[in-house]
């Protein structure tokens, strides 16, 4: 009896022993070929700023701090004054230069009108004096007339490409002055949220000054870090859940959009599942446009959370090691 229950003790502890070493293995293996990996972030969003291309004061802020714009909406006016009196004193200049071509094409008719006379005078003048009708000066004076006419209806024809030309000069200035007045008026070139005012009404910006800092609420983001071991197994455009603090029940769709080519050491705001590793590379997941342009009105960057890289394509999301989810959004 005694010699079967110390057989019996033996074979539970080789049993205990065979079962650790098993779920031992399995858990380094796990960790070494993960099918799913977590990295904490923060929700980030590309941000912009909306600066004057000119020097100028600025005439009217359209917008408030915190306010959601859309595409194409109307930002910041700059003054335009000057340059609206530069396109007046151009649009008169273009009228003087326009005169001064009708004058050279009135010109080049009443050259070619000489020209077509000197010829006919120096065309009798020269048969007449192969009949010897004429003298040899009357017909060098009409050669020399013809000579001149022609040389005239030449320099009227380039007054008349000079005057066209000027014109043209004349009306790119104008072209660049409307443009830079166009430019005057900031638009919204994204759908977002005005973080900053950084100019008010009255002051002056100088060339490329920036008037306000406005959110990319379209193109949010998450980044976080993963250690050496496992970066190299995520592939581009791998399925992400993001879970962050303020909602923990639910996980947003996202997928891998960036993964640095250079690690670096791990940032003391990292913590990794087993322990902090020297290097790390950072990962990026962005949220679909589609869905944070649905739901702009609630999306607020800096939010804190976790995201959990699918590794291995063929794994299941039920699968995962994630808390109890209500949904996916």
């Amino acid at each position: 009896m005694k010699k079967a229950m110390i057989l019996l003790v033996v074979a539970v502890a080789v049993l205990g022993i065979g079962w650790y070493v098993y779920a031992e293995y399995r858990r380094q293996q796990a960790l070494e070929n993960p099918e799913f990996y977590s990295g904490n972030g923060r929700l980030e969003a590309t941000e912009v700023y909306v600066s004057a291309k000119l020097a100028g004061r600025i005439e009217k802020v359209f917008v408030e701090e915190g306010e959601l714009v859309k595409v194409g909406q109307k930002l910041v006016q700059m003054q335009t004054n000057v340059l609206e009196a530069q396109k007046a004193a151009v649009i008169a200049n273009i009228k003087v230069k326009q005169g001064e071509l009708a004058m050279a094409k009135a010109t080049v008719k009443q050259k070619e009108s000489a020209l077509k006379g000197a010829e006919l005078e120096y065309n009798r003048q020269k048969s007449m004096l192969a009949n010897k009708a004429t003298s040899q000066h009357k017909f060098d004076t009409a050669e020399t007339t013809y000579k001149n006419a022609l040389a005239d209806l030449e320099y009227a024809k380039a007054s008349v490409i000079t005057a066209e030309g000027q014109i043209e000069v004349q009306k790119a200035e104008l072209a660049r002055i409307e443009a830079d007045i166009s430019d005057s008026t900031l638009y919204a070139t994204r759908d977002g949220r005005i973080q900053y005012l950084l100019a008010r009404e009255g002051e002056v910006l100088a060339a490329g000054g920036r008037a306000m800092n406005l959110v990319d609420l379209t193109d949010a983001y998450m980044t976080f870090f993963l250690p050496t071991s496992i970066a190299g197994k995520v592939l581009m455009g791998a399925e992400v859940k993001l879970i962050f603090d303020a909602a923990p029940d639910y996980a947003l769709d996202a997928k891998v959009t960036f993964i640095d080519p250079v690690a670096q050491f791990t940032p003391k705001s990292v913590e990794t599942q087993v322990e902090r590793e020297k290097l790390m590379f950072r990962i990026r997941a962005s949220l679909d446009a589609d869905k944070l342009r649905k739901y702009i009105e609630v999306v607020k960057t800096g939010l804190p959370g976790v995201a959990w890289v699918k590794i291995d394509p063929r794994a299941k999301w039920s699968q995962a090691p994630l808390p109890v989810l209500r949904g996916t959004k």
